[in-house]
C-alpha cells in the first residue's frame, strides 16, 4: 500500500479531454496524463471535480479510470482515483474497480445530495475504505458536501480505517485554518491550494491536489521545493503570483459563472501544457477558445513566468 510519506507534494487533478461531440477523447487524455507524469509530479488523479465525476456515466468513469491508471503505471507515477458518489454502494463499486485496475489510492467526498448526519460520517468512510483494503484513502473535504468535519471526526476516520493518508482541504473546512491544519497534520497529510502554501505551510500543509501544476509544472514544482525547504520568505512572492492569477486573472470568468473544471481546462490550455478541447460538460458553463486567448494575453502581462514552460530556477 502507498505510504503517508508518498501522499505529499503535487498530485495533478487532470481535466478530462472531450471530443467535439463531448465523447471521451482517450488518445488525447492519455497523452496529457503521460506528459504530466514525465513532468515530475508526485502523483496523478482523476474523478474529482475537475475530472467531472458528476457528469459521466459508469462506463465512461471506468474507461477514464483505466486509462489514467495504465498511463501512470507505464510512467511509474503513483495514481489515485476519485470514487465519490451520491450513495455508499456507488462509492464502494468505484473503490472496487480502482483496486481491480491497480490504483494506489482512492479519494472520496461525503455524499452530497442529502447532508449526512454526524453518526453516518465515520461508518461511510470505513465502508468505502474497506472495499479497497490495499489502497490508501484520501478525503476530499468540500462544502459542496454540505458538511465540514471536525478534527475529532478526521481522527476517528483515521483510527477506523488505518489507511487515511491525506485530506484535500478546501475553503471553510478545518484544514484551511492555521490551528486546524496544525492539528490535522499531526496524523494526516493536509493538502491546500498552492496560493495558501506560504500561509499554511508553517502549520503543516504538505502539498496540494493540484489544478495548477499542469498550468506550468516547472514553476509549481519550484514552489513545492520551497515549501519542503520551509523557505517561507522566498515562497511568498510565488504564492502571491498564484493568488493574483486566481483572483484578478480569473475574475472575468468568475463573473461569467465558471466552475472548477472550466477554470482548469482554461488555464492548462492557455499555457499550452495541456493539449485538449477546452470545453467541459454542461449544464455548467464551458470555456471557449476566445477565453483561452484572453487569459493568455492577461498572463503575458501579469504572470509571464507561468507561460514559460521551460522555466528553470
Amino acid at each position: 500500500m502507498i505510504t503517508k510519506q508518498k501522499m505529499t507534494g503535487l498530485w495533478a487533478g487532470l481535466p478530462v479531454a472531450w471530443e467535439s461531440n463531448m465523447a471521451f477523447d482517450e488518445e488525447v487524455y492519455r497523452s496529457n496524463v503521460e506528459r504530466t507524469c514525465k513532468a515530475g509530479v508526485s502523483g496523478v488523479y482523476t474523478a474529482g471535480t475537475t475530472g467531472e465525476f458528476y457528469a459521466m456515466e459508469w462506463d465512461e468513469w471506468k474507461a477514464i479510470t483505466k486509462a489514467t491508471v495504465e498511463e501512470c503505471k507505464k510512467n511509474r507515477t503513483p495514481v489515485m482515483i476519485g470514487v465519490t458518489s451520491t450513495y455508499t454502494l456507488g462509492a464502494i463499486r468505484r473503490a472496487n474497480y480502482a483496486a481491480e485496475v491497480g490504483a494506489d489510492a482512492i479519494q472520496v467526498a461525503l455524499p452530497f445530495w442529502m447532508e449526512l448526519d454526524d453518526r453516518q460520517v465515520v461508518p461511510f468512510f470505513k465502508q468505502v475504505s474497506d472495499a479497497a483494503p490495499e489502497l490508501g484513502l484520501t478525503i476530499y473535504e468540500t462544502m459542496r458536501s454540505k458538511k465540514s468535519l471536525t478534527a475529532d471526526q478526521h481522527r476517528a476516520v483515521s483510527q477506523a480505517t488505518g489507511r487515511y493518508l491525506a485530506v484535500k482541504a478546501n475553503a471553510n473546512t478545518i484544514g484551511c485554518t492555521p490551528d486546524g491544519c496544525r492539528e490535522l497534520s499531526s496524523f494526516v497529510n493536509v493538502w491546500v491550494g498552492e496560493k495558501e502554501w506560504s500561509n499554511l505551510g508553517p502549520y503543516g500543509a504538505t502539498g496540494c491536489a493540484s489544478a495548477l501544476v499542469y498550468v506550468n509544472p516547472p514553476v509549481i514544482l519550484h514552489m513545492l521545493t520551497l515549501l519542503r525547504q520551509k523557505n517561507w520568505k522566498e515562497l511568498k512572492p510565488w504564492t502571491d503570483m498564484v493568488t493574483r492569477l486566481v483572483t484578478q486573472g480569473l475574475d472575468p470568468y468568475i463573473k461569467k459563472g465558471f466552475t472548477d473544471t472550466a477554470f482548469d481546462h482554461l488555464m492548462g490550455v492557455a499555457t499550452g501544457f495541456l493539449t485538449m478541447n477546452v470545453r467541459s460538460r454542461g449544464p455548467y458553463i464551458s470555456a471557449t477558445d476566445d477565453d483561452v486567448q484572453q487569459l493568455r494575453a492577461w498572463m503575458k502581462v501579469n504572470t509571464p513566468v507561468l507561460l514559460d514552460l521551460n522555466f528553470k530556477k
